[in-house]
């Protein structure tokens, strides 16, 4: 690690003091005097505790000085090379949140989740596993929105991801529209590198934009599609007469596979948690990291210790400045007897 400062050129402001030796001094008044027969030792006394003061305020004032101007340089601690691998993927995930993504019909070591949930489970680990590549987030209900733009930042994407809530975008689907605000945030990516994985359990329901219209799009602007169907297709529901398994959902797997095809992704159906961590899986193998590295190195700004410093010893010569205006509140001045 080393010390560097991003502004150097401002060490050329340390002089500017000195200048105020070429100012001419400021007259003074005329207070009034009090008359003190025994005048000579009281102003010895005076003179050497007001010298001793005036050095010591004078030290104080020069070393804030330097560190004001050292502060104002911009001192940093740069740390050692990192690097980053980068696969020159970007993977734009769209994510269903509408209303029947609560069914709880996903298994995980034989407890029941909805399907959301699973979602948020498994492809949070796929998040974490794309190491490198800048990822992005859509959550679509009855429209669709941005929740995370393209960025390297894994973290937030799956903290964004965890928050996200049943219905905070509306109960129906709006395949289309997603498909669209990715095309728009995918646009500016090179060619071949813009993928789109979308998730969903229901048919297209809601939106301005048809999925297949859509689909097309994106094969013109080069984004490959994966598309997900989500759910069992029933569930299990408690009744007077024990457990009964009811149909869930409405998904166009139709439409989900001609999206895939016209953009030269894959359609895949995960009816658990378990054919949904094997399509990730499947996914990291279709679309894997590069071994290309960027490199980057870690800066910490130091610069409000020294201003820290600088602030305190102000506050100790202003103090020293009321102690003296109290101790020697006037002009003294004798006349003998």
């Amino acid at each position: 690690m080393t010390i560097e400062f991003a502004w150097p050129w401002l060490f050329a402001a340390l002089p500017l003091p000195l200048l105020a030796l070429l100012l001419p001094r400021a007259a003074d008044a005329n207070p009034s005097a009090l008359r003190f027969p025994f005048y000579d030792a009281l102003q010895a006394s005076l003179q050497s505790h007001t010298g001793r003061r005036s050095r010591l305020r004078l030290t104080l004032a020069v070393l804030a000085w330097l560190l004001l101007v050292l502060a104002a340089s911009r001192p940093q601690l740069i740390g050692e090379t990192v690097h980053l691998p980068v696969s020159g993927r970007s993977l734009m995930l769209a994510v269903d949140i509408s209303g029947s993504m609560q069914n709880e019909d996903m298994q995980i070591n034989g407890r029941q989740l909805s399907r959301l949930s699973a979602v948020k489970l498994v492809a949070g680990e796929f998040i974490e596993q794309r190491k490198g590549d800048r990822l992005g987030l859509i959550l679509f209900g009855d429209q669709a929105y941005l929740q995370a733009p393209l960025t390297f930042d894994r973290n937030t994407v799956h903290t964004l991801l965890d928050e996200a809530q049943i219905g905070l975008a509306g109960k129906r689907t709006a395949i289309g529209d997603a498909i669209g605000l990715a095309i728009k945030r995918l646009r500016k990516e090179p060619d071949r590198n813009r993928v789109l994985i979308l998730l969903t359990d229901g048919a297209n329901t809601a939106g301005n934009v048809d999925p297949l219209k859509a689909a097309d799009l994106a094969a013109r602007e080069g984004v490959r599609i994966y598309t997900i169907g989500i759910g069992s297709g029933e569930t299990q529901v408690r009744t007077p007469f024990g457990v009964r398994r009811v149909a869930t959902g409405d998904l166009d797997e139709a439409t989900l596979k001609a999206i895939a095809d016209k953009t030269e992704g894959r359609y895949f159906r995960a009816r658990d948690t378990a054919e949904l961590a094997k399509i990730y899986a499947l996914l990291d193998r279709i679309e894997p990291v590069s071994g290309d590295e960027q490199t980057w190195r870690p800066v910490e700004e130091l610069y409000f210790w020294p201003l820290g410093a600088a602030l305190l010893l102000s506050v100790l010569i202003a103090l020293s400045a009321a102690f003296g205006r109290r101790a020697a509140p006037g002009r003294v001045e004798a006349r003998h007897a």
